[in-house]
């Protein structure tokens, strides 16, 4: 297999601009010609402000340095999220889920002992929030690159204006050689075997490329309405469609700078997010529109900034949450938006891009690889299972609810319109299984690991025999918690504030 001579990607924004780059540092030494073709009239959503560790990973590869984009787009550190309000359980009204780093290892058998300890009823300290560096480091407001002479690296992820990155990559891809018309397209037209021939304009113009790819957003102009294929919908296990956005002005203190975790508070009929960037708050309620109306969701949401009285503009946007059943059909492939969509409960948007651009981009690269119709059964195989993979893991914090206060919590926590993978994990849980080995069994460490899931019940205080606990006997080991709290206080002391990192930049 060669790479197409040839590729159009329909629309900009993170995605596009993304693939571009993508392309132009892996094929562009192969002749490989990459045009892209937005319209400046088509704007995009632009609240995807959040990221998993596999965006620095994105900007390692194209050899950026967080000096050269990070100050350019009011980007923020982030060591994870922090959950509020999911559960109304005594002591679990919070928990912070951490990206997973190298150190994590030391203090993970604890952990998961303490976990498995006080589902068998035992009266043992399991609350994520006592066990890892990352939880340390947010509580303290430093950042989550150390200083130097230390051993350890952490894993993070980063805040942003959508906007301003992907007016970054934009120029990143030019100066590469990717070319860009501005055009507004409008239709497609296909070939005798079904394959698209060219994309027209709203003048009639025709482009032609021997690959597309389909980055026009929910629309899916290529992908679905030329290609018809198939839409999957996830809307009878994920119930929000809709969200409310509106930033404030940035909320941080002088000497620590902006937080450092994504917040996402629960409401009463979906869950609010709090994502700080150097220069203001970015603020969006997710809701179900079946719960909750747009102007009732309008008001708790400024209710909740404290800008009620705030003439400020909001912006309502609705979501189509699925997939499609197959991202590269015939010679075109899905990116972004018109792939599908989960809601942004997980920062997962971008991880998504970059996992379906690196796997299509491996299936050329890879010798071995002779049949395209095989190398497509693999590719979409594979993207399909880490979409379900990831929604399963979503799909979870609603399930796994514990505040049952409104309509919207009780009918989340009674939905049984689940995956068998997701409720073979549940099981596992309730009867005091093995989780990890569970998850290996399953084959799904790669969407979310153990310790992801571990946080997940744990810091809802799911333990099924918490009404029945007993102390502690000497038949179990006992963790030395003020030891764990030590080790953790040492690490966190070679690590600056966040408002110091950031202004080295």
């Amino acid at each position: 297999m060669t790479p197409p001579k040839s590729i159009i990607i329909l629309g900009g924004g993170t995605a596009g601009w993304m693939a571009a780059n993508l392309l132009a540092h892996h094929w562009s030494d192969r002749g490989v010609k990459i045009t892209l073709i937005d319209s400046a009239d088509i704007g995009i959503i632009g609240v995807g402000e959040g990221s998993t560790p596999q965006l620095k990973a994105f900007f390692d590869i194209l050899g950026v340095t967080e000096r050269q984009w990070m100050p350019q787009c009011n980007a923020t550190y982030k060591l994870g999220i922090n959950f509020e309000g999911w559960s109304n359980r005594h002591g679990f009204d919070r928990y912070f889920h951490p990206f997973q780093s190298e150190l994590d290892g030391q203090i993970l058998p604890a952990f998961y002992y303490n976990a498995l300890a006080r589902r068998t009823a035992r009266n043992v300290p399991a609350h994520p929030d006592l066990f890892f560096l990352p939880t340390k480091l947010a509580r303290m407001g430093n950042g989550p690159i150390a200083k130097n002479g230390y051993p350890h690296q952490l894993s993070y992820g980063y805040h942003f204006d959508a906007h301003l990155v992907g007016q970054f990559l934009k120029k990143l891809a030019l100066d590469r050689g990717v070319r860009h018309l501005d055009r507004k397209i409008n239709s497609a037209s296909l070939n005798t075997m079904g394959e698209i021939d060219a994309i027209i304009d709203e003048d009639g113009g025709e482009y032609r490329a021997d690959f597309f790819i389909d980055c026009s957003g929910f629309r899916a102009l290529l992908i679905q309405k030329s290609l018809n294929e198939k839409f999957i919908s996830y809307g009878d296990m994920l119930f929000n469609d809709s969200a409310v956005v509106m930033p404030t002005l940035p909320a941080m203190a002088a000497d620590k700078g902006p937080n450092n975790y994504t917040g996402a508070r629960a409401l009463s009929s979906g869950w609010l997010w709090n994502i700080p960037l150097t220069n203001r708050t970015g603020n969006g309620y997710v809701y179900s529109s079946h719960y909750q109306s747009d102007d009732k969701a309008e008001i708790e949401f400024r209710t909740e900034i404290g800008a009620l009285e705030d003439k400020g503009h909001v912006r309502h946007l609705k979501m189509k949450v699925g997939r499609v059943e197959n991202s590269w059909v015939k010679n075109c492939m899905a990116l972004g938006l018109s792939q599908g969509f989960l809601e942004p409960l997980e920062a997962t948007a971008i991880h998504i891009v970059l996992a379906t651009m690196e796997k299509f981009i491996a299936q050329y690269n890879n010798p071995e690889n002779t049949d395209i119709a095989d190398a497509q059964a693999i590719f979409n195989e594979d993207i399909g299972r880490r979409y379900d993979g990831i929604c399963d893991y979503i799909v979870a914090h609603y399930k796994l609810n514990q505040r049952h206060d409104t309509q919207y919590w009780r009918d989340n926590a009674q939905n049984q319109n689940l995956s068998p993978s997701l409720k073979q994990i549940i099981t596992t849980w309730f009867t005091a299984g093995d989780l990890t080995r569970e998850i290996g069994r399953q084959n799904i460490s790669s969407y979310y690991s153990s310790l992801s899931w571990h946080c997940l019940f744990s810091g809802y205080g799911i333990f099924p025999m918490e009404d029945k606990m007993i102390p502690a006997g000497d038949d179990i080991r006992h963790y030395d918690m003020q030891e764990i709290e030590n080790f953790l206080a040492d690490h966190a002391d070679n690590f600056p504030s966040h408002a110091e990192l950031l202004g080295k930049l």
